[in-house]
């Protein structure tokens, strides 16, 4: 029988490869340190059909434009790409390993926390069916696709009414608030300002054929014609590495994000993060430049603290 082939070891690495990880991964790859970028394949953003606002970008898949920053990243030699889920995080700056669920085993000396976050939507019967098609959380992303339909905002936390005045540059809006998030004085003038009826009768069922929206179901049997449904989801962390190896959280109005310096370090030395898990509010250039910034800080403290201790490392790829 064969020895086991030792852990591999790496400069960095990387856990998650949508626009934050693979933003991360190409400054240190430029920088020419051997690094790991290990994805499961379960981006937030995979229930959209198109990502928008993003410069140069807009309009096209998410998939296709990981797909694209994955094979330009392939063109680096010290880069390996590896599809899996990090089931667990250990270890200390210098001497980090990332085990697998299939049972492989990584060791680097920083990791990037690009894990990115899990929505939890309101239990509503209709919604989740329709997310990112025309149950939707942010009007600067898909507003524009939705322009000059009725549109509504699902109130599901206290700050659904500052998204409530935002809608009506996109469409005709209306404010359900659940019967739970009145909006207060200052609120509801706003509101009033901008043309937006509230709605105090919950929503009960979304109608229409998933994924279209034709209307929405009240508790009192009418029903209001509304095409698009804006709700803020309970964001919660994708991986509980962040958790694993002791990092602090803030807590942001929809949910814990990681604490992070300028440089994307998180309260542990030698962990950084970047991508949705790492702010309050997020999209896809936020993230992208997030991850730029965790690659940055990375590199950097490489280059402070010395060459890497950690394990040997594995060779290059040929070229």
């Amino acid at each position: 029988m064969s020895p086991a082939k030792p852990p591999l070891c790496y400069d960095a690495i990387i856990i998650g490869g949508s626009f934050a990880g693979l933003s991360a991964a190409m400054q240190l790859a430029r920088a020419r340190r051997r690094i790991a970028l290990v994805d499961a394949g379960q981006p937030r953003n995979r229930f959209a059909a198109h990502s928008h606002g993003f410069l140069g970008q807009d309009g096209n898949t998410p998939a296709g434009i990981v797909a694209v920053g994955r094979a330009q990243l392939a063109a680096y030699r010290t880069v390996d790409c590896i599809d899996g889920t990090a089931a667990s995080a250990s270890g200390e700056s210098g001497r980090f390993r990332i085990t697998l669920e299939d049972g492989r085993e990584l060791r680097g000396a920083r990791l990037i926390l690009a894990i990115g976050v899990r929505d939890e939507l309101p239990a509503l019967p209709g919604l989740a069916e329709r997310w990112g098609r025309s149950v939707l959380h942010c009007p600067y992303c898909h507003g524009y696709e939705v322009a000059d339909q009725p549109l509504g905002v699902l109130a599901a936390h206290p700050m659904s009414s500052h998204q409530a005045a935002l809608l009506p540059d996109w469409g005709p809006t209306t404010y359900f608030t659940q019967g739970q998030f009145e909006p207060d004085a200052e609120q509801a003038a706003l509101l009033a300002a901008r043309g937006v009826r509230i709605e105090r009768t919950p929503v009960t069922q979304l109608l229409g054929p998933a994924p279209r929206i034709d209307a929405v179901q009240l508790a009192d049997g009418r029903r209001l014609l509304v095409n698009a449904l804006f709700v803020a989801s309970r964001v919660h962390m994708a991986s509980p590495l962040a958790m694993q190896l002791g990092c602090a959280f803030d807590e942001g109005p929809l949910g814990p994000y990681l604490r992070v310096d300028d440089f994307k370090q998180t309260t542990v030395h030698g962990v950084h993060a970047a991508g949705d898990a790492s702010m309050a509010m997020g999209n896809a250039t936020l993230a992208s430049a997030s991850g730029v910034m965790a690659g940055f800080g990375v590199h950097q403290s490489l280059v402070r603290e010395g060459p890497v201790k950690c394990w040997p490392a594995p060779p290059s790829r040929p070229a």
